[in-house]
């Protein structure tokens, strides 16, 4: 049974749109208006269309399954339709997520096989077919060239035709995806005016907000994405990731409850999908995953906990993924709270990646508790599991660095620990340090902190919160810096925002010595 609190948000989202326009919809509708609007003429059979472009509706919102069962639909009721073809193949190419993988090309161009016999019935359909065809060709994982000549393909299909604002969407879709951005601010901002200029002109377009989400997914330009977060869940409030979706503007600007209000939702909706054959259960652990985060953030350390334990209970989970996903969460749960003895004793399992977290984990833990040994062992064991870890070369590099620092720390290299933290603080910063866990910068910080060097530590709480507005941690590091300054002021002030950051019912223990001193006790 659905808890009541979380029913409702449910409801609320789905509310959003009027019952009426909630209909099936007239044959220059999408006939799910739930999904959002979309208008993609199509040459099969005129009855046909609605369907069709809840398909696309589908792909713009990532429900792939559902996608595809739509243009299977549509395929099935005209086997000649060469565009149904099309969108099955779109909806094996996951552009944001596995890419153009070995998988993903097998499937899509045994599809786009069958839309070239078939032929578009004009020059507009075989232009998307053709482009498509750039990235699915062959049977082996697409070339950043190939990406390449997709998008500029894609550039010219919007070029033209454009009042096509598929053809605009998916441009700026194929920009997002290339893998080499170079100036990637500068594309980012150019994927934002294109698709500013989609919003403009079709309000209810589910590709515009949606990809100008993850355009402004940085913490340089979230701001410009919040008023595309709010608006796309009442947008398309039937799919689960357009619930989803806006917590990635609302973590990097740290609105946390709306952050979990949408996870809320969004997972209700993918366990409903799941079960139903329209989604997957990553769905729902990508919500779960934000919901974490976000609980810990309103310092709602219980609610986290509850996270994990409902792992067991999501539709459709595979064990090696529920195993990643509940190591992902303990691990982050225990540094966040400070959690340093049951850190110690988390027992290796899962996948080289999940192991060598725990290890990680477990060299922190062992440096914050002085026991320089158990630190030197825990750090050994994350170097062996990097062997069998196929991971970027640079992530590997980045916690290395951490793992040593901390190393460093405990065995009273001091000097030393503080160089290697600052070096993979500067090399995180440049590559975005995210939002979902201590960064090396707040480490650097708590290190500072522990040498006893308040000013120093101030300095980086301070960084810290520029990237990551009102995160816990670095709002009470900032309180515990100023209070070791000697400056009550400050310190009451920083405590006063973390309370206030936090929600009415918080239990994190942080929180007593917040109300003291906000209170002025002392």
């Amino acid at each position: 049974m659905l808890r009541p609190r979380i029913f409702a948000i449910f409801l609320l989202y789905i509310s959003i749109t009027p019952l009426a326009s909630r209909a099936q919809a007239s044959s220059d509708q999408p006939l799910f208006p739930g999904l959002g609007r979309v208008s993609f003429p199509i040459s099969c059979k005129a009855e046909l269309r609605s369907r069709f472009e809840s398909g696309v509706a589908e792909l713009h919102s990532f429900q792939y399954a559902a996608a595809e069962k739509a243009f299977h639909d549509v395929s099935e009721a005209d086997p000649r339709c060469a565009m149904a073809y099309w969108g099955l193949a779109m909806s094996a190419y996951h552009q944001l997520w596995e890419g153009a993988d070995e998988k993903a090309v097998r499937k899509g161009h045994e599809y786009l096989e069958t839309a070239r016999k078939i032929g578009g019935a004009d020059e507009r359909e075989r232009a998307y077919i053709a482009a498509l065809g750039m990235v699915l060709a062959g049977g082996r994982s697409a070339s950043d060239g190939q990406l390449l000549r997709y998008s500029q393909a894609m550039e010219q299909i919007s070029k033209s035709y454009p009042n096509d604002g598929e053809a605009r969407a998916f441009y700026a879709l194929s920009l997002l995806a290339l893998p080499d951005k170079g100036d990637d601010l500068g594309l980012r901002r150019q994927v934002i005016s294109i698709l500013n200029g989609l919003s403009d002109a079709q309000p209810e377009h589910p590709g515009a907000v949606h990809y100008l989400i993850h355009a402004a997914d940085t913490p340089e330009l979230a701001q410009q994405g919040l008023a595309a977060a709010r608006r796309y869940a009442k947008i398309a409030p039937d799919s689960s990731h357009a619930l989803h979706m806006p917590a990635h503007i609302f973590v990097r600007l740290g609105l946390w409850q709306e952050s979990v209000d949408s996870n809320q939702a969004a997972a209700i909706a993918a366990a409903d999908a799941t079960q139903h054959h329209l989604g997957e259960a990553h769905y729902q652990f990508h919500a779960m995953d934000f919901l974490d985060y976000s609980y810990l953030q309103l310092g709602e350390a219980g609610k986290a906990r509850q996270i994990i334990a409902d792992l067991g209970k999501v539709p459709g989970k595979i064990p090696d993924a529920t195993t990643h996903m509940r190591v992902l969460f303990t691990t982050r749960n225990l540094l966040e709270l400070h959690h340093w003895k049951e850190a110690l004793a988390l027992a290796p399992e899962g996948d080289p990646r999940d192991r060598q977290m725990i290890f990680l984990t477990r060299t922190i833990a062992a440096a914050r508790t002085g026991d320089a040994r158990a630190a030197q062992e825990n750090f050994r064991n994350m170097k062996s599991e990097f062997k069998g870890d196929r991971r970027d070369k640079r992530a590997e590099a980045h916690e290395r660095r951490i793992a040593e620092a901390w190393v460093d720390y405990v065995k009273g290299k001091h000097d030393r620990a503080l160089r290697r933290m600052r070096s993979a603080a500067d090399k995180q910063d440049r590559d975005d340090p995210g939002s979902f866990g201590a960064s090396a910068r707040e480490m650097l910080a708590d290190l500072l902190l522990e040498l006893h060097r308040p000013a120093a530590a101030m300095a980086e709480y301070e960084a810290v919160l520029k990237i990551v507005p009102n995160r816990f941690n670095a709002l009470y590091g900032a309180a515990a810096a100023a209070e070791m300054s000697g400056d009550a002021g400050k310190a009451k002030s920083y405590y006063s925002r973390l309370r206030e950051n936090c929600a009415p019912q918080a239990d994190r223990e942080e929180l007593q010595r917040a109300k003291i001193v906000a209170a002025g006790s002392e």
